[in-house]
């Protein structure tokens, strides 16, 4: 048995409207029965942070923690991330993109009504388009009725967005497509592989008769601290107020992950069909890709980059899993993009790590662009 001391601030929900240094570090030393772990930094001490290191005296009065250490996959990453996916519809991105100049065109509208009669006098504005409309007993500015509508436009993607992902998912289970036959190989015959190689080599052997693979690529992130035990840590106690950056706990019938274990606030996924598994991949909010491998063949039998930072190899705990995992994307004779995830086993650097600063995205699945 050996001591380590594990040290995390994960980002928020909405990590890019928070000021790192106001969310505490949780700190906590566990035993590991392995000692061979790892010893790794992501991040730095005033921004957010990951890190896994040996104990030293420094850490006497730190809280300890018990919690499995390992490299087989904990069963909330396998309900979560591994399976059948699709992406977000695009419009998501564009309505979020409008909302801020819509939003920017209604002040206006009403700025330039409060200060139109000045405006029309100095000849500046058209009489034609000052003064307001009546509607029985109300009047409603000119320039609103043109603004107004077009402030709704985000709104109305949205809609359309979601009603597209819930037909596309709706699809996605109906079809209850089997698992692909994938080898994931090395030079030296192993299942793990040394994180200073440069490829990981994989072979698509077999998949669904209807689909045509297009892609492949290795990702690899920070998966969501254990609420239950960020809590013992910090000494806060459930039903009361949570740690900042963490929200109160969910109804446990939410689908996403990351909202039900608390620690933010939010969608961290477009509108999911009820009663099933989450068919639109969470994103990881610490997280680095490697590069496409583009694939034109029913089959491929590639070697696929890894990321470029020098990321540690898998491990789980309940505070700090490092996950890593294989994205292939398919195409369906219908055009529907669909992707198949499953976590791969990488090896430990000899050596200590170092990521700086920490690769972050955002909670939103939209938006992260992965």
């Amino acid at each position: 048995m050996s001591l380590s001391v594990q040290r995390i601030r994960y980002p928020p929900f909405e990590h890019s409207h928070m000021e790192p240094s106001e969310v505490p570090i949780v700190e906590a030393v566990l035993d590991v029965e392995d000692e061979n772990t790892p010893e790794f930094v992501i991040g730095s001490d005033d921004s957010w942070i990951v890190e896994w290191i040996p104990y030293t005296d420094k850490f006497a009065n730190t809280p300890r923690i018990v919690s499995d250490v390992g490299t087989e996959t904990p069963n909330f990453i396998k309900r979560s991330r591994v399976g059948w996916y699709i992406d977000p519809d695009p419009l998501h991105n564009i309505s979020r993109r409008l909302i801020a100049p819509t939003v920017v065109l209604l002040i206006l509208s009403l700025f330039v009504h409060a200060i139109e009669p000045g405006l029309v006098e100095w000849g500046i504005l058209s009489q034609s388009i000052a003064g307001s409309f009546r509607v029985g007993p109300l009047e409603y500015p000119k320039l609103l009725m043109f603004a107004f509508p077009v402030f709704l436009l985000p709104l109305f993607f949205r809609m359309i967005a979601n009603l597209r992902d819930l037909s596309r998912q709706k699809s996605l289970m109906n079809l209850d497509y089997q698992r692909p036959e994938i080898s994931i190989q090395t030079n030296h015959g192993r299942e793990a592989i040394s994180p200073g190689s440069e490829v990981v080599s994989i072979n698509v052997i077999s998949i669904p008769n209807d689909l045509v693979l297009k892609r492949a690529r290795i990702q690899v992130g920070v998966a969501i601290p254990e609420r239950r035990t960020v809590l013992d840590v910090l000494g806060r106690t459930e039903g009361r107020q949570p740690s900042p950056g963490m929200s109160t706990r969910l109804p446990q019938h939410r689908v996403a992950t990351g909202d039900y274990e608390g620690t933010g606030v939010g969608e961290a996924t477009p509108m999911v069909v009820p009663n099933r598994r989450a068919a639109i991949l969470e994103p990881m909010r610490i997280m680095s890709s490697g590069e496409w491998v583009n694939q034109y063949a029913d089959s491929i039998n590639e070697s696929l980059p890894l990321p470029n930072a020098n990321w540690p190899g898998t491990i789980y705990s309940s505070l700090i899993a490092i996950h890593w995992e294989l994205v292939v994307e398919f195409m369906s004779t219908g055009g529907t993009k669909f992707k198949w995830v499953e976590p791969i086993t990488i090896a430990h650097h000899s050596n200590r790590t170092e990521i700086s600063p920490a690769p972050t995205r955002s909670g939103r699945a939209e938006l992260s662009n992965y």
